[in-house]
């Protein structure tokens, strides 16, 4: 069955300079031309691009991997959010059938986790040492959509603090690796020496980054290396600072500097021309459909309120090589009642979804 003609009027953000009064949806896709005959319905407000959560984990919680139902449920409070791009930074779950529904978000998938034997949670990575990491890498390249993730740091335990996990020769030849069979790679990192280590050995990206400082920023702006902040997750820094201070009061208090500087650190890697993006982290410990309240961190972040909504549409979806708002591409978008450049806050209640032409009511966040 073929989806509704819609019509979508008023102010319609392509991107952070062009702005169109209105578009039509006719099959599914994009249309600046009205329709010659039928019924049309009329949807009125501020259209943006489908937002981009670009750091997210579907099918996996605290405990590792959940089964389809409580996957389904994840992709579907991420729609419901107006998330309708997702870039799954690790999965121990194999999400390929998510990608084959039409009432799901797009799904790109960069396969599990690689992180350090006994360096990081339980259940949600493969575990190796550093002799492994090539071959792992190019696994996971080929099983992807184009990404593979590594755990870069970590705590140890035998000195109390943030670690890293890779020697840089090895983490050198992975992401070769990784290029050679056409994916980008990124990496959760918390502390400083990681990110040091990561772009000598030519990452792409880098999640959380909060031990970025001036030098590494300059380093990051030079390469082009993007940065997903997280900052909806790093907001419970203060609550693994103190789990974990009895036993080590060392990385409590490392955590709780990063956490201290986390908007400073990000305004300044922003001002320097470092690529920032729009992810929460959902799905390890946090709840799905939060991607409104990540833009507005941002914004406490330094950036003004169209750099943090072109940080979760038109500016990720260009650096995830996915369209935006453009003629005879599928009608991702989200309508809201108020203008988002006034005050992000207004995103976190959709008036319309509408994903591959169809639209959705927000029906609130699930789990």
């Amino acid at each position: 069955m073929s989806a509704p003609v819609l019509h979508v009027r008023g102010q319609v953000l392509v991107g952070p300079e062009e702005v169109l009064g209105e578009v039509w949806v006719l099959d599914g896709r994009i249309s600046l031309s009205p329709p010659t005959s039928g019924e049309v319905e009329t949807v009125d407000g501020y259209a943006v691009p489908g937002l981009v959560d670009a750091h997210c984990h579907v099918g996996l919680e605290a405990h590792g991997a959940v089964d389809e139902e409580r996957t389904e449920q994840h992709a579907l409070a991420e729609r419901d959010a107006g998330a309708l791009l997702l870039r799954d930074a690790g999965s121990p779950a194999d999400t390929r059938w998510v990608q084959e529904r039409e009432d799901l978000p797009r799904l790109i998938r960069a396969g599990r986790h690689i992180a350090r034997t006994r360096r990081y949670l339980r259940n949600f990575a493969w575990e190796i040492e550093p002799e492994d990491l090539v071959a792992h890498v190019r696994q996971e390249a080929r099983d992807g959509d184009g990404w593979v993730k590594l755990v870069g740091d970590w705590i140890d335990r035998e000195t109390g603090d943030l670690a890293v996990c890779w020697p840089v020769d090895v983490l050198t030849e992975a992401i070769a690796a990784a290029h050679e069979e056409g994916a980008r790679v990124t990496a959760h990192c918390f502390g400083e020496q990681s990110l040091v280590d990561f772009a000598a050995a030519g990452t792409d990206c880098i999640e959380h980054a909060t031990g970025l400082v001036d030098d590494t920023i300059d380093t990051f702006a030079r390469q082009g290396i993007a940065i997903v902040p997280t900052l909806v997750n790093i907001d419970n820094f203060p609550k693994f600072a103190e789990a974990g201070r009895g036993k080590f009061p060392t990385y409590a208090d490392h955590i709780m500097d990063l956490h201290e500087r986390r908007h400073e650190t990000v305004a300044k890697a922003h001002e320097a021309g470092v690529p920032v993006y729009v992810g929460t982290d959902a799905g390890g410990q946090l709840p799905h459909g939060l991607v409104a309240r990540e833009v507005e961190a941002l914004t406490r972040a330094g950036m003004s309120n169209l750099e943090a909504i072109g940080a979760a549409t038109w500016a990720a979806r260009a650096w995830l090589g996915r369209p935006g708002i453009a003629e005879g591409e599928s009608a991702d978008l989200v309508v809201y009642r108020d203008d988002p450049r006034e005050d992000v806050r207004t995103m976190v209640d959709p008036h319309r979804v509408i994903l591959r032409g169809r639209a959705h009511e927000h029906s609130g966040a699930r789990g």
